[in-house]
């Protein structure tokens, strides 16, 4: 530094003297001024460090590491210096990770008690036993193929635990029969594991392409879910192996032959559970057209009452922590937001259960959870991240601070409190984007937009609102006097160069520090450039003679002109975008569909080449829904084939997949009784729901088949006693994937699939049950004289 204050210049009016560089000028290692932007921990000035794992290694050990290193660096940190968690990425995965566990464990226990109370405890063993090996095969193959243990994978593993044991109660179950029956029991096992392969194997293929659309889709909603697909179809091929290689083995060892005399053959499905089944479904068969009458009835008005549902793309996360934005007026210093971020900070920390607030003053923090993108730098921008102690108290802490805000902070156009999204998530949740043809002038481009804006501005439904553009902002224009510049010899250039330098510094070249460079600015001193006043005096150096003349001399004035600080393009044409955020317990469907008529209105009345389009979550859930459709046509089209090609025959196909949609009214019914909202998790949830549904449909169809192929019976026979035979078995298969996802219900992530598929699958259950016969004796025509 010394170097440089020391540094010889010409003065004096004929230029033979010598001077210091410290005679004319102040020489002092600063921070760059204004910074770009200021971060804070509980008030206290801070740095953020942003530190992500390499790809392929354990965020969980990364954080252990971290955790160690930060304790050794602490003791080498002067005093005053502390670090502190914002956001521990660890400490998340770590917590939910366990909480799948318990999750999965939980489902296990449930799954084997539902098994083992109406099969009995040999049963529970051997089909526990094909659980744990499903299980533990797809661990390893997880493994293999680089599957990640996260939210989705183990979701996907309690998911598919009630259909892991399908395979195996099926095989089990047929065992069991046969033995009842008197049937040797090497034969038994070798006809139950046999007979049933190929069909369950159809069925298993089925029930997995339900999944494909999510392992298709190329959208980021399709990534995000990706191992969804992957474990549920590695889980549920490997439950079909070890259903037909290793159940049957058990059960020659577990199991006890019951023979029964040819009497005992008739009490097989003489209990009161099938007599009422028995009963029940000959009077669904003998009154068909009233039975199906009445389920279509009910499904219309199930399509009616769907509307009613509470639409969300992705629910709220369960982070404890919540996000404050601050908009201040386009113009607004950083220093300025920062004192208003500073009083706000005080307050919120002094609330119960705040552990902590971090503040980022001109820009978003790092980007340390993917559903949230940072905002870019503005002075005028702030963001505070609030630490609880319990996420529950996060909805209390908002009632308290938005109205606090809007009281005490009425300068500021734009307050938004928000929770954090699990899952893929937009910024703001409401955006319809103007669209504006090349010729449009920027002033009509924004009253085109506020007129938008204020269909929106003051709805009951909005906690925020603004254009993306934001508020013009003043800057000063020096008004250049042509004819006094050519006569001072100075340019535009000139000027602008002059001013520049007094104000904002001009780089005149670097310090090198170590291995550090730091550039070197020459500017006015600070008492100058904070009074808007001297602006008048800055000297402009003439070109060739040495000497300055003050900017006064050759401008006019200067003046204060808004301007359009933030101007965005879409496909090269101005855009300008309408934002909002709906209030707590309004979803944007909600919202948008209050106010569509007035936007389409509105979109009829725009000058010509303007246009509008929807953008923000509606556009991301049509995104991601419409991303399904590659993925839906192929897995539909290989489901009816494959049906077709069990059966050799369209009519099995058409009865299974005519019974999909009467599950729309346990979705209904399941949804509306929870409150639970239907989104793009529950949208996945009725999928694989369809995909349970047909697996069923197939073995009780397969089941019609043998009895009359194989064991001789009437079409009707057949019917009523394939409907017995696999009550059980698919009564117990829906009873453990029914269930075994209850512990998804405490998940604000799985809540909404969890419920589709429980109450989807239950109804579903009755329509397998019910519907594919009636629906069987409608297409092949059972006569009345064959009853």
């Amino acid at each position: 530094m010394e170097d440089i204050r020391n540094v010889t210049l010409h003065g004096g009016t004929d230029g033979a003297q010598l001077i210091k560089l410290t005679d004319i000028a102040d020489v002092e290692m600063e921070f760059i001024e204004p910074p770009t932007q200021i971060m804070r921990y509980n008030g206290q000035d801070a740095i953020g460090l942003s530190i992500s794992n390499a790809k392929g290694s354990n965020i969980i050990t990364l954080g252990e590491n971290l955790r160690i290193a930060l304790k050794e660096l602490s003791s080498e940190m002067p005093v005053g210096i502390e670090t502190h968690e914002v956001s521990w990425q660890e400490a998340e995965v770590s917590a939910s990770i366990n909480s799948f566990v318990i999750n999965l464990i939980e489902a296990i226990v449930i799954v084997l008690v539902v098994l083992t109370i109406p099969m009995g405890w040999r049963m529970g063993v051997i089909i526990g036993t094909a659980l744990v090996l499903t299980i533990l095969g797809t661990l390893v193959f997880m493994s293999l193929l680089d599957i990640d243990l996260q939210r989705m994978s183990l979701g996907a593993l309690v998911i598919a635990l009630g259909m892991m044991v399908d395979n195996a109660i099926v095989v089990a179950d047929g065992i069991v029969v046969r033995l009842q029956k008197g049937m040797e029991r090497t034969r038994a096992a070798v006809e139950a594991a046999t007979k049933p392969a190929i069909p369950l194997l159809g069925a298993t293929i089925i029930a997995v392409l339900a999944f494909y659309p999510i392992g298709g889709s190329k959208d980021s909603t399709g990534e995000y879910c990706l191992s969804l697909f992957q474990v549920v179809g590695i889980s549920l091929m490997f439950s079909w192996l070890i259903a037909v290689t290793v159940t049957p083995l058990q059960c020659l060892v577990m199991l006890k032959s019951t023979a029964n005399n040819n009497e005992g053959q008739k009490d097989i499905y003489g209990s009161k559970f099938y007599r009422v089944y028995k009963s029940t479904l000959q009077k669904a068969i003998k009154f068909r057209v009233l039975t199906l009458s009445s389920l279509t009835a009910l499904l219309i008005i199930s399509f009616l009452g769907f509307g009613s549902i509470p639409q969300a793309f992705f629910p709220d996360s369960s982070r404890a922590q919540f996000m404050i934005d601050m908009y201040a007026a386009n113009g607004t210093r950083i220093y300025e937001t920062s004192e208003k971020v500073h009083k706000a900070e005080e307050h919120i920390k002094s609330l119960d259960g705040v552990t902590a607030v971090s503040s980022f003053i001109g820009s978003g923090p790092p980007r340390f959870y993917l559903p949230v993108e940072p905002e870019l730098f503005f002075p005028s921008y702030a963001q505070l991240i609030v630490n609880v102690d319990d996420f529950r108290k996060i909805d209390n802490l908002k009632k308290e601070l938005e109205p606090w805000l809007s009281e005490n902070f009425s300068e500021v156009p734009v307050f938004r409190v928000r929770k954090y999204a699990v899952g893929p998530g937009n910024t703001w949740k409401f955006e319809v984007r103007v669209n504006a043809p090349p010729d449009a002038s920027l002033s009509e481009i924004r009253a085109v937009a506020e007129r938008g804006l204020s269909i929106i501005q003051d709805h009951p439904w909005v906690m925020a609102s603004q254009l993306d553009w934001r508020e013009q902002e003043p800057k000063a224009v020096l008004d250049y006097n042509q004819d006094r510049g050519r006569l001072a010899s100075l340019t535009r250039q000139d000027v602008a160069s002059a001013t520049a330098r007094a104000f904002d510094g001009n780089g005149v070249g670097l310090f090198r520090e170590g291995d550090e460079l730091y550039p070197i600015i020459l500017r006015n001193r600070n008492n100058e450039r904070n009074d808007p006043s001297s602006i008048y005096n800055v000297q402009v150096p003439q070109p060739f003679s040495g000497q300055a003349v003050p900017l006064s001399q050759v401008i006019d004035d200067v003046n204060l002109e808004l301007e359009d600080p933030h101007i965005w393009r879409r496909n090269r044409l101005r855009t300008i975008t309408i934002q909002a955020e709906p209030i707590d317990g309004v979803t944007l469907p909600s919202l948008r569909a209050d106010v569509l008529d007035e936007f389409n209105a509105y979109e009829k009345s725009l000058p010509p080449g303007y246009f509008i389009e929807w953008g923000a979550e509606y556009e991301s859930s049509l995104d991601a829904q419409t991303a399904l459709l590659p993925g839906i046509l192929p897995a539909l089209g290989l489901m009816f084939f494959m049906v077709v090609a069990l059966f050799n025959s369209l009519k099995p196909a058409a009865i299974i997949f005519l019974t999909i949609p009467f599950a729309l009214i346990g979705i209904t019914i399941g949804l509306i009784g929870t409150g639970a909202s239907f989104g793009f998790m529950a949208l996945l949830g009725a999928m694989s729901l369809a995909g349970m549904m047909i697996k069923n449909a197939i073995v009780l169809i397969d089941e019609i088949r043998l009895n009359i192929n194989e064991e001789g019976m009437k079409e009707y026979d057949a019917v009523i006693m394939a409907g017995l035979s696999r009550l059980r078995p698919v009564a117990l298969a829906a009873a453990t994937t029914v269930l075994g996802v209850i512990p998804l219900i405490q998940d604000v992530f799985w809540v909404s699939m969890a419920v589709t598929i429980m109450a989807g699958l239950a109804f579903g259950t009755v329509l397998t049950m019910i519907v594919v016969p009636v629906l069987y004796s409608i297409f092949y025509g059972l006569k009345e004289e064959e009853k």
